[in-house]
């Protein structure tokens, strides 16, 4: 290079200037196009990679710092370095995968540096702000994956004409793509940009898109008309959008090769064409929330393929065609919301394929024993809520020995619950809640040792909780809040959910995977409560694929969130451990809360409120990975627990009408997490309210 500097000074100096100019010309340009080449080189690349660390840990706090933490200055193999991925011949930088790496704040804005990068992966982070103008000079990427953050502005992409793979899906991306998105689908197969704010047509955007198969536009508020060459895609999901208009017969003319096509939550209207038979892959046909109306087309039985059938929430007719019977591989079938009243139709009696059987909020008023439904011998989820049904519980529910899920929920029967229902050991859920049903709990509950949610609120049940309940080992979720049950906490009860994990074994082993149908974010708001503040989130983006994947965590026990763990009282240490909550308001429940209660090392939500138990809080109670408590109006006396000091994430405590006494606690004083208090009306406590600190900071009203 010194060399060349040299001979450029010579010609300059040189008599004959017009030649002199000439051969400088020629030399900065070979010295301009060998600073180039020396550019695109594993070197360069590895000090790229060192760049965007620096970037990274710059806007990282240390304890939360990714793989990328371990690319070390020293170490030369880049190649080694995890999350990367070379060339072959170890000579370039091909793939950057730092998904789940804790990552936050702004986009980098050079990786155009890593000339030959195919494949960048940066989702499940919380990286923010718009995507930077530099990714469009990532000329040969092939695969885009930065879902799961919280991305904002427009979609700009039009360098990557190379791109294959697009997933931007759960991000904040705004505005129309009608005229951005055409100029990079070129090589497009797979585009996802679900969950997202974008708006505008989409019906002529996939025209150019000749190698496109998997779309998915979901939980967006697109508009306009649906696409017409959908039936040419393995996948075509727009559900959740503000699409309008017909689906004409013309859209299935052809070679079909449609296998999921999913329109759930959209204003689509008129008859649904029967020529949908001509897609003789389809395992998903999701029409869900719709306004299509006639006959449910009989072709549809033709489609030997399909699992999954979402025909709910529509004008449909009554009458389900016959054909249906003849779809051997059918495993979910959602009829619910038609407005179809009377009587259950006998002829879903015969669906002896089906495992799910979705009939909520249809006005049905009978017809469970004569459609013979409860004779179906693979049933997993009977969900038959939001009915008009009466009388006696069906007792021969119970001989369904394949049901895993019983949601009766919101009808009108009446009289006990019966014994027979102890006799289901698969059952997970049991939602008997919002009926008119009398008499106790029955003590065969107590053999239900797989049941995860039982929910029994708002009802007229009486007598006491079963000590047998306590050997409900997998029941995280317990719910009998507004009814007349009275008698003591028992100590055993302290015992349920003590191992939910041969459940979630099970249920891990499950491979159905049927997307997602029409009753998860109903029973998910039901039995999740709106005032848990944790849960609180889920009633804020809840849609029909965050629901489903939030049911799917939850049967598995993974945990939705970060909970205290109980084995750190006092510090905030958090893990994503899954949560339990007890739920007794609203009834005439007596006597002391046992110290036991420390057994239950899952809870994180403690309803009492609105009995007469008395007597003092246990101390115990202070072990819990509490992040809710209320007591109020009650009888409770003594002191308030120190203890509760230790509940570092406690958000929500109400102690409020009752008689506790003594000191007020000033270790409450150091729930900095604490965004709901109220000590109100207990008329012997005394001492000072904090200026200071997390408790100045709520209105006298709490301390009245």
């Amino acid at each position: 290079m010194w060399r060349m500097m040299k001979m450029v000074t010579r010609m300059i100096m040189a008599d004959d200037e017009s030649e002199s100019l000439n051969l400088v010309s020629f030399l900065l340009f070979v010295l301009i196009t060998a600073i180039a080449v020396a550019g695109d080189s594993l070197d360069n690349d590895r000090e790229v990679l060192l760049n965007l660390k620096s970037y990274l840990e710059s806007r990282n706090p240390q304890q939360y710092r990714g793989m990328y933490t371990e690319w070390k200055i020293k170490k030369q193999d880049v190649c080694q370095w995890p999350g990367i991925t070379c060339s072959p011949q170890r000579s370039r930088v091909t793939g950057i995968n730092l998904s789940d790496s804790t990552i936050s704040g702004a986009f980098f804005s050079n990786f155009s540096a890593l000339t030959q990068l195919t494949y960048l992966d940066l989702s499940k982070n919380t990286i923010g702000g718009e995507i930077p103008e530099d990714l469009s000079r990532c000329y040969n990427l092939k695969h885009l994956n930065l879902s799961h953050n919280i991305l904002q502005g427009e979609l700009s992409l039009s360098g990557l004409s190379n791109l294959e793979v697009l997933d931007l899906s759960v991000n904040r991306i705004a505005g129309d793509i009608q005229s951005s998105f055409p100029l990079f689908c070129n090589s497009l197969v797979v585009a996802n940009l679900s969950t997202n704010n974008f708006t505008g047509r989409i019906d002529n955007i996939f025209d150019g898109c000749r190698y496109l198969k998997y779309v998915d536009f979901s939980s967006n508020t697109f508009s306009g008309e649906v696409w017409a060459g959908f039936g040419r895609l393995v996948q075509f999901s727009v559900s959740e959008n503000h699409l309008s208009g017909n689906i004409l017969a013309s859209m299935f003319r052809g070679n079909c090769t449609l296998q999921v096509l999913d329109l759930f939550g959209n204003g689509f209207g008129g008859e649904f064409p029967g020529q949908v038979s001509q897609c003789q892959d389809l395992s998903v046909l999701n029409l869900w929330g719709n306004n299509f109306t006639g006959n449910i087309p009989a072709e549809i039985g033709s489609i030997s393929s399909l699992r999954g059938l979402y025909l709910g929430n529509n004008n449909f007719s009554r009458d389900i065609p016959e054909t249906l019977l003849n779809l051997s591989n059918l495993v979910f079938l959602d009829v619910s919301r038609n407005n179809f009243g009377g009587d259950i139709q006998e002829i879903f009696g015969r669906f002896t394929q089906v495992k799910y059987l979705v009939l909520h909020g249809n006005s049905y008023v009978g017809g469970i024993y004569s459609s013979n439904i409860l004779k179906l011998p693979n049933l997993f989820r009977l969900d038959l809520s939001y009915n008009n049904f009466s009388g006696q519980l069906p007792a021969e529910i119970s001989q369904i020995q394949s049901l895993k899920f019983l949601i009766l929920a919101y009808n009108n029967f009446s009289g006990d619950i019966p014994q027979e229902y102890g006799n289901m050991p698969g059952l997970q859920a049991l939602d008997l809640s919002f009926n008119s049903l009398t008499g106790s709990i029955p003590a065969s509950f107590g053999n239900l040792t797989s049941l995860l949610w039982l929910m029994l609120a708002n009802n007229s049940l009486s007598g006491e909780i079963p000590r047998e309940i306590g050997n409900c080992s997998s029941l995280l979720w317990f719910n009998v809040a507004n009814n007349q049950l009275s008698g003591a906490f028992h100590p055993e009860l302290t015992k349920m959910g003590s191992n939910p994990f041969p459940t979630f074994e099970v249920n891990r082993q499950n491979n159905d995977n049927i997307i997602a149908g029409s009753g998860e974010c109903l029973a998910m708001k039901r039995w999740i409560p709106a005032e848990f503040p944790p849960f609180k989130f889920v009633y804020a983006i809840h849609t029909k694929k965050s629901c489903r994947s939030l049911w799917d965590h939850v049967l598995k026990g993974y945990g939705l969130f970060p909970v205290c763990s109980a084995s750190s009282a006092g510090s905030t240490v958090r893990t994503l451990d899954i949560s339990a909550y007890l739920q007794l308001s609203g009834n005439k429940f007596t006597g002391e809360v046992p110290a036991d209660i420390a057994q239950m090392e899952k809870l994180s939500m403690l309803h009492l409120g609105f009995n007469e138990f008395e007597g003092k809080l246990p101390p115990e109670i202070g072990k819990l990975p509490l992040a809710f408590i209320n007591l109020t109006r009650n009888n409770f006396s003594g002191q308030i627990p120190q203890e509760i000091g230790n509940l570092k994430c406690l958000q929500n405590l109400d102690l409020s009408y009752n008689n506790f006494s003594g000191n007020f606690p000033r270790s409450l004083n150091d729930l900095s997490e604490l965004s709901k208090f109220n000590i109100s009306y207990n008329l012997f406590i005394s001492g000072v309210i904090p200026t200071t600190g997390q408790l100045a900071t709520f209105e006298k009203e709490c301390f009245l």
